[in-house]
């Protein structure tokens, strides 16, 4: 059973002061130059056995990270919002050599040999903090921190590691603010999109469902719960429409909602990554099928 993610510690982070979002992009990033823009993804990563089981899963991560490679610019950085990192306010890891977090326990021991070691990139993490203004009410004194202390948890390592196994692109991560209303971590996302023309490559990592409590293990992929079909298809309409500011009303589903996420940080990744994507863009989904009855792993690219 994956242990609850650490958190809400800010000791190890300083803050910056917010900026609006509208400075000329120019002179807020000088560590990441222009580029034709970059997709947006938002993977299902459901157990981090995935990241050495020889499954369709890893295998969908390993050629999706190879189409990306051939068809775009190799990313100048990924930034990775993880279901694994909650603060107060957000952060980014700021540090040059991040760690990998082996975040869960009762799993064999060649997963807790797993290594990522892409570089951080602490002077990009500077700038992305400055000009990030996160979806606040007016006068609110939010700010973003620059962590020092965090790493890769296992929600960015277990899927970057098949998608870019050379680990020589810079990573960092995002956290989320548990604690702040759906709208408010779709509107950072909203701001993190004009990083796609930088370089950046957004990926979301949590799952459209997560009941951890409710798994049945070896029930077929094809096979879950009529609540996990149910919060998964709503989602997966919302997505295929473009609707995708209706996915922060996901708790208005009532008790659909509560057996799809006992608790939600599982979904707020996805929040991001919608809020990233340009209008117009269409969504391509992939792994869309369930592990244990109780686990949604679909997935999305969009650009």
């Amino acid at each position: 059973h994956m242990k609850r993610r650490a958190a809400l510690a800010t000791s190890a982070a300083f803050l910056l002061p917010m900026t609006s979002t509208s400075a000329a992009s120019s002179t807020v990033f000088g560590h990441l130059k222009a580029s034709a823009p970059l997709p947006v993804l938002f993977i299902g990563h459901g157990s981090p056995m995935n990241a050495i089981e020889d499954n369709a899963y890893r295998q969908s991560w390993q050629k999706l990270g190879a189409d990306l490679l051939s068809k775009y610019e190799k990313p100048q950085l990924i930034l990775c919002i993880s279901a694994h990192w909650l603060t107060r306010g957000w952060h980014l890891t700021a540090m040059e050599k991040p760690k990998t977090i082996h975040d869960f326990g009762g799993f064999p021991q060649e997963l807790f040999a797993q290594q990522y070691p892409a570089p951080g990139a602490p002077a990009a993490a500077r700038e992305i903090g400055h000009y990030l203004r996160p979806a606040a009410p007016p006068g609110s004194d939010m700010a973003i921190g620059l962590d020092q202390s965090w790493g890769l948890d296992h929600g960015t390592w277990s899927i970057l590691k098949p998608m870019f196994p050379l680990a020589n692109i810079p990573v960092m991560q995002l956290s989320m603010d548990y604690h702040r209303p759906a709208a408010e971590h779709y509107a950072l996302g909203q701001a993190l999109a004009k990083l796609r023309g930088r370089g950046v490559l957004i990926v979301g990592s949590g799952n459209v469902v997560h009941n951890l409590r409710m798994m049945r293990q070896g029930t077929p992929a094809n096979q879950a719960y009529d609540w996990a079909q149910e919060f998964d298809a709503i989602t997966a309409d919302h997505i295929a429409n473009g609707n995708l500011a209706a996915l922060t009303n996901f708790q208005k589903l009532g008790s659909l909602a509560a057996n799809a996420h006992p608790t939600f940080e599982h979904y707020l990744p996805l929040l991001y990554a919608a809020g990233a994507v340009h209008k117009g863009e269409q969504a391509r989904m992939f792994n869309t099928d369930f592990t244990g009855a109780a686990i949604a792993m679909r997935s999305v690219v969009w650009g």
